[in-house]
């Protein structure tokens, strides 16, 4: 089994507002790529590591923009699957100086959203040795909802090393009762679970990190880390839990992929076998380093930008 992480998910195009106002008044946006998945997968790639990303693409300029983009950033696009009847997905985000942007999806039958069973069967799992997955998938299809709990099966009775991210879209599902079934159920199949505490509330009737952790240790996760926005990360595993406070951020410009940026440094310590400790203070600095960033995934760091900002920062007293 490979050093290497597999993430699965769907990638889209990205246009962003250049001035503030309702996206209905903008007048002009740049574009990129974006989708959480596809944010991990960036950072992961950015700190060396080797990353294959499975997903459904239209043949359109989207489609094509996010393979510029996989190739640009070293992901293995070997995975990758064309539709000529389903177009890729897209989506407005709005700029904002106070709190989360506006977003607006245009995903609806897009082509990843056709990720089926039958279509991760073909999968060689056997040069991967982690999986990263987030309930974004899920919620896109009855297929993909199938796809993802049977490719977290698969996975973990290979020995992979499975991280699950809820990264909740509620308007995606078909109602609030069901979304939290369903995560909840996959969440199971994960060794690293990384909730927000705002998404506890939701998935497991509080926003109190220790009692996020305990609900989900009880239910045979190894470890979880729940995200506490400014106050940094609690992270726990059955032997006990500790609170990891975060960077400061000199100007907050753009929350979007805070939560990516988290991910892949928790991922990326975790793949080099570092302390969870270890794990969760980078996962805070890359977080901060996110968030002085516009775009949702331009400000992920190289290994040399992540060193120097650690060595440079110190993270905030816990309380």
């Amino acid at each position: 089994m490979g050093n290497r992480i597999m993430l699965i998910g769907e990638p889209m195009g990205l246009f962003i507002a250049q001035d503030e106002a309702k996206l209905e008044d903008v007048h002009q946006f740049s574009s990129a790529v974006a989708g959480a998945e596809f944010n991990v997968a960036v950072g992961l790639a950015r700190l060396g590591h080797t990353v294959g990303y499975m997903t459904k693409l239209g043949q359109d300029p989207f489609g094509r923009r996010i393979v510029k983009a996989m190739e640009e950033n070293k992901i293995s696009t070997s995975m990758i699957a064309y539709m000529n009847d389903h177009a890729t997905g897209f989506m407005l985000k709005g700029k904002t100086s106070h709190g989360d942007p506006d977003v607006f999806y245009y995903r609806k039958n897009s082509a990843a959203s056709t990720i089926s069973a039958e279509d991760v069967k073909g999968i060689n799992l056997s040069d991967y040795g982690f999986l990263h997955i987030t309930g974004i998938l899920p919620a896109l299809s009855p297929l993909t909802l199938e796809a993802t709990r049977y490719l977290m099966e698969r996975a973990k009775s290979a020995g992979m090393t499975v991280f699950f991210d809820p990264n909740l879209r509620p308007r995606l599902w078909h109602d609030v009762p069901t979304m939290v079934r369903e995560l909840n159920s996959l969440a199971c199949l994960a060794d690293y679970v990384l909730p927000g505490s705002k998404e506890g509330g939701v998935l497991c009737g509080t926003e109190n990190p220790e009692k996020i952790a305990e609900f989900y240790l009880l239910r045979g996760v190894k470890t979880v880390i729940v995200k506490t926005g400014p106050k940094g990360a609690f992270a726990a595993t059955p032997k006990g839990g500790f609170r990891s406070p975060t960077y400061p951020a000199k100007k907050i410009v753009d929350t979007v992929g805070a939560g990516d940026g988290f991910a892949a440094g928790v991922i990326s310590a975790v793949m080099e076998s570092l302390p969870l400790e270890e794990a969760v203070r980078r996962g805070n600095a890359i977080g901060t380093i996110q968030v002085m960033n516009v775009g949702d995934n331009e400000g992920l760091p190289t290994r040399k930008e992540l060193e120097r900002f650690m060595s440079e920062n110190r993270q905030e007293s816990a309380g």
